[in-house]
């Protein structure tokens, strides 16, 4: 490939994915506390550092819920998709031709494990003259069936092979291919640049490059991240803040009524703050005064879950998992019982997982030290973290 050609990417998300069932488009669902999408957008970022521009091809309506998860990589530029893949993927070339690249990657976003290897196989593979795809040689039997279910013949897998993305090409090719055959129905880019006469060369493809399909195969991918991800760690946080003037504390996330306030730089949040030390602790980062220096006015009055945020996306950086997290909040009032599930609910959404991986509880000391004076809260957390081996 002529290396001073720009390189540019689509990343096709514009379906429903119904067959994935979910009550959200099975691009915005998550595999352990990031969505398909965001393992998409991230995989061929770092597989392919060299890209220029990536567009995110999305179901009408859908750019917001983008920007909001495509990852700590940064962001992406949006394109609305239309009726079938083939329409998405011309809205995505579109958007890209006013400052035309020279070449431009196609890939689904239902293929969030792409690897740096292959991504460097299709890219080297291309030139001015030829596109490039990933593949797999057909090793099994393959049958033809009747419509009454039963075996029609045997087909010759010789010369037979599965086609995976991400795909390469000249970007002037493809996008005249996808302009002169928008009424067609093809199901991918290579037959498209096979219809217009372009060379494709085929490239070795990986068993890993999966495609997400059915409800099983999230759990497939979710096996597969835990088979990557086996140093396991454990990070330790705790937080303490007194009590001031005002109506209500913040507790987790949430504002639980009370006859005093709690004094801090931001929103004096202990569970938040706790676990934010925590998940930092466990990535060997420091902690969040390290991140966020205190005094500083940029986080003055800032909402706690910011704090979050950032210590998770610390760990996504890093490829890693966010297993499981436990806050144990201690103060003698308010009750913090009734608002557990609440708690739990607002850390869920935060770090994007399952509430069955958070644990809230609350305890008292009987009356000793400062918080049994009723002098203020404190709170520990612990988060166990999973990253790449």
């Amino acid at each position: 490939m002529q290396r001073e050609a720009a390189i540019d990417a689509v990343i096709v998300a514009g379906g429903q994915g119904a067959r994935a069932g979910g009550s959200a488009p099975k691009q915005f669902q998550p595999i352990l506390g990031r969505s398909l999408l965001s393992r998409a957008v991230a995989g061929l970022r770092g597989g392919a550092p060299a890209l220029r521009r990536l567009v995110v091809v999305l179901p009408p309506g859908e750019a917001a819920a983008a920007a909001l998860d495509v990852g700590p990589e940064g962001p992406v530029l949006t394109a609305t998709g239309g009726e079938t893949r083939q329409a998405s993927v011309l809205a995505g070339l579109e958007s890209l031709a006013g400052d035309a690249p020279g070449y431009v990657l196609i890939h689904d976003a239902a293929r969030p494990f792409a690897s740096p290897a292959m991504i460097a196989r299709v890219i080297a593979a291309l030139d001015a003259d030829h596109g490039a795809i990933p593949t797999l040689a057909v090793s099994d039997t393959l049958k033809r069936a009747t419509a009454d279910g039963l075996v029609g013949e045997t087909v010759a897998r010789e010369g037979l092979h599965r086609v995976q993305t991400p795909q390469g090409f000249p970007f002037a090719a493809i996008l005249a291919a996808h302009r002169a055959l928008a009424g067609e129905s093809l199901t991918d880019d290579a037959a498209l640049a096979e219809r217009a006469g372009l060379p494709v060369r085929l490239v070795a493809g990986e068993e890993d490059n999966f495609k997400i399909t059915a409800p099983g195969d999230f759990a497939r991918a979710e096996r597969f991240l835990l088979s990557r991800t086996g140093d396991v760690r454990a990070g330790l946080g705790y937080d303490v803040h007194r009590f001031g003037p005002g109506d209500h504390v913040m507790l987790c996330g949430l504002a639980v009524p009370h006859s005093a306030g709690l004094v801090g730089h931001s929103d004096a949040d202990v569970g938040l703050h706790a676990l934010t030390d925590a998940l930092l602790g466990a990535l060997g980062e420091g902690d969040i005064g390290l991140h966020f220096p205190p005094g500083d006015p940029k986080t003055k009055g800032a909402a706690s879950d910011a704090f979050l945020a950032h210590a998770r996306d610390r760990v996504l950086a890093r490829g890693g998992i966010i297993a499981h997290v436990d806050v144990t909040i201690i103060c003698e009032r308010p009750k913090v019982s009734p608002h557990r599930d609440a708690m739990r609910a607002i850390i869920g959404d935060i770090l994007r997982l399952p509430v069955a991986r958070v644990s809230v509880k609350a305890t008292t000391t009987e009356g000793l030290g400062f918080t049994g004076r009723g002098e203020g809260i404190a709170a520990q957390a612990v988060a166990t973290v999973r990253l790449p081996a």
